[in-house]
């Protein structure tokens, strides 16, 4: 039997590989939790863009306004703070890429364009979501059919805060949680026991972990100075003990109802084990 286990963060990522933020309570839709990675910056090809080529994206902190997310960068001070809606207006649209999907997507206002072009030093563009876009999760893996926003492959993902100390004692320098961007943070119980998780309930919420989360190179850079770790921490650690099929795991991606309310605090029930 688990120790008692409780939901102890909520994390929204308004843009895809931008800076995220704290919620006390958040809704659970079709594709993750409500705002989350819903906004896109692609480059001149309309490819995605992340930290993994692109490390000072993790320069642009977010930061919630009302009905939207002012957007700062953390060593440009004279770059006055970008408001986007939660919500694009519908406009113009492109087809974009992530990954292998090509999806299409509504164009972000030219003012944002702008101010990303100046901030990142690049020519890039905004994107939205709509919710009349359907990315499937792994269907080989969700035959009952699951959607996922902008993120890599899920439309959640679960840490455990026992997962992170016992990583810290491992590091010479201790990394905090922003490195594994998760969106559900859970305290208690043992290091890693996501592992075998199946079914597990949040408040009244149920979810499914499918499988471990294979992390990258992100991991290695510093969300508040967006340098990478000169020796590859904490991915080249992680790797000497929580190497899967040519992956290096830590977390879980996990699927959801499509609807739902969570609050930190939540007791988190683990139901079946795989």
């Amino acid at each position: 039997m688990s120790a008692s286990l409780t939901l102890t963060g909520l994390y929204i990522y308004p843009v895809k590989s931008l800076g995220g933020y704290a919620v006390a309570e958040a809704d659970v839709t079709a594709r993750g939790l409500r705002h989350d990675r819903r906004w896109l910056l692609v480059d001149e090809r309309n490819r995605f863009m992340t930290q993994r080529q692109h490390p000072e994206l993790a320069l642009l902190t977010v930061a919630p306004a009302y009905n939207g997310f002012l957007i700062s960068h953390r060593q440009r001070p004279e770059l006055l703070p970008l408001f986007i809606p939660f919500e694009a207006t519908p406009n113009k649209t492109l087809f974009v890429t992530v990954w292998d999907d090509i999806l299409w997507a509504w164009r972000g206002a030219k003012e944002a364009d702008a101010w990303f072009a100046e901030a990142l030093d690049r020519s890039c563009r905004l994107v939205y979501m709509s919710d009349m876009v359907r990315r499937d999760v792994e269907p080989e893996l969700n035959p009952e059919g699951q959607l996922v926003s902008f993120a890599d492959g899920y439309p959640f993902l679960v840490a455990g805060e026992a997962a992170l100390a016992d990583l810290n004692t491992r590091l010479a320098q201790p990394v905090p949680m922003d490195r594994f961007r998760p969106n559900l943070v859970f305290g208690g119980g043992e290091a890693y026991e996501d592992d075998n998780w199946e079914q597990f309930q949040i408040g009244e919420t149920m979810f499914r972990a499918v499988r471990g989360c294979g992390r990258c190179v992100l991991t290695t850079i510093d969300q508040q100075t967006a340098t990478k770790s000169p020796v590859g921490d904490p991915l080249r650690t992680l790797a000497t003990y929580r190497k899967a099929e040519n992956s290096t795991l830590f977390g879980q991606n996990v699927t959801g109802p499509g609807r739902g309310r969570l609050r930190v605090g939540d007791a988190l029930t683990v139901v079946s084990r795989k």
